[in-house]
């Protein structure tokens, strides 16, 4: 994959994004489901020896951020991305509602405990963006509380990533009827409405206002360092394929290595 094909999904610094714009069942890149694919096992190898020596090298990190609207599919781009990655290094990290202790501090206090240590593979579901999102949409906190938090979320990341931590931000782009649609697959398949709550109505009907607070977030804080990218994802398997390629492009720019074998030159097992 080439720079000028993940270009297709990054929104470049200073960019004003429009969601309107952006085709949800867009499969830009691939001829279809079948050579796509026919792509992903040498993206899951490729993927696989990248995070091996990330994690060999202990010197980086990588942090992968995935938000979508409700049943924009994080869960499947995670259980697809997780496939056959060392669990000694990779993690996933789910963000609810803060806890009480949570809510006693600053908003990224309970985030800055979970990003991943030298030599880690973390996927962030949901994140510190909740709290200009839910917390902007639902009201949880006046605008002068929330609106400063994209210049902080951007400080931020930028000491993570000085720090050594590659971070690359993912938005899963589905349009309202998809959503509707998977909604009522889960309340037709028992062994999926567990998944759904009445809530989720409820917040559907603000579906504008996510759509708003989704634009301002996004355009406010893709950065050089910390880019985000929207993936149209009313596909699934164009989904899969779309993330794939841009946490190995990620990781391939990282080029993390094997440390060197001084220690055991010449050592020989008798």
């Amino acid at each position: 994959m080439t720079t000028a094909e993940s270009d297709r999904w990054r929104v470049k610094p200073g960019a004003t994004v429009d969601l309107t714009a952006i085709d949800t069942r867009s499969t830009e890149g691939v001829e279809g489901k079948d050579e796509a694919a026919m792509a992903l096992p040498d993206l899951h190898d490729r993927l696989r020896g990248l995070q091996e020596r990330l994690w060999a090298e202990h010197t980086r990190s990588l942090l992968v951020v995935l938000q979508a609207i409700d049943a924009g599919g994080k869960d499947g781009a995670i259980k697809h991305l997780f496939q056959g990655l060392n669990p000694a290094g990779a993690q996933v990290v789910s963000f609810k509602a803060p806890s009480e202790e949570e809510r006693d501090h600053d908003f990224l206090w309970r985030i800055h405990r979970r990003i991943p240590g030298k030599g880690e593979t973390v996927v962030f579901n949901r994140s510190h963006y909740e709290d200009v999102l839910v917390v902007r949409v639902q009201n949880l906190a006046p605008e002068e509380v929330w609106r400063p938090r994209y210049d902080l979320i951007n400080q931020f990341e930028g000491n993570l990533t000085a720090a050594g931590t590659r971070i690359v931000k993912i938005l899963l782009h589905i349009s309202k009827d998809e959503q509707a649609e998977r909604f009522q697959a889960r309340i037709d398949d028992p062994t999926k409405c567990w998944k759904f709550r009445v809530g989720d109505l409820e917040d559907r009907k603000k579906w504008d206002d996510y759509r708003a607070a989704f634009e301002e977030a996004v355009s406010r804080t893709s950065t050089a360092d910390a880019p985000w990218y929207v993936v149209p994802a009313d596909k699934k398997w164009y989904r899969n394929w779309a993330v794939s390629h841009i946490v190995v492009e990620t990781l391939e720019a990282v080029d993390p290595q094997y440390p060197p074998c001084d220690e055991v030159e010449g050592v020989k097992i008798t």
